[in-house]
């Protein structure tokens, strides 16, 4: 506390502190969230945004955690939680350091099956826009596209999207 009150550090939330000179960047508030819950992994929309695959700006962190596990008590940033248990949760995630935090991220092959997954969530138009997006930006292959889609269970639903963007 006293380094708050002379101004040495910030207090960006419960039990996340900053430099005073520290440059909030766009991935800040994902540390702090994984500073405040390490278990979760960043999906969906936040992890389009933190590969660069949509042009959406969400309105809060959307993470993903165990179906039986407790849901974070975090006032800020905002999150919005969906759940999944075994390969559906544990496949397809990559570590990244950000400002001095292990964040967990889906990675880009992951995030587009998700999205087709919670597609009544994110949009089909989402979805579709994330597919094609990690095709042509080369962020995954077809084959680790395909590979996720059958761990969530969604190969039959994306196949259609699939054969008509690779026959382009």
């Amino acid at each position: 506390m006293r380094l708050v009150e002379q101004g040495g550090l910030v207090r960006r939330s419960r039990g996340v502190y900053t430099a005073a000179e520290h440059e909030p960047t766009e991935h800040t508030d994902l540390a702090a969230l994984a500073t405040r819950a390490p278990a979760v992994v960043v999906c969906l929309l936040s992890a389009l945004r933190f590969h660069d695959l949509t042009t959406q700006l969400p309105w809060a962190i959307w993470i993903m955690i165990d179906r039986k596990a407790r849901r974070p008590t975090i006032d800020h940033p905002a999150i919005r939680v969906f759940r999944a248990s075994g390969a559906a949760l544990r496949e397809g995630v990559d570590v990244h350091a950000i400002e001095g935090a292990t964040v967990r991220v889906t990675c880009p092959a992951k995030t587009v099956a998700d999205c087709f997954r919670y597609r009544n969530k994110v949009g089909t138009d989402v979805a579709i826009e994330a597919l094609r997006d990690c095709w042509r930006q080369r962020k995954a292959t077809m084959d680790e596209i395909h590979r996720y889609a059958k761990i969530d269970r969604v190969g039959s639903v994306m196949g259609p999207y699939i054969h008509a963007l690779v026959s382009i």
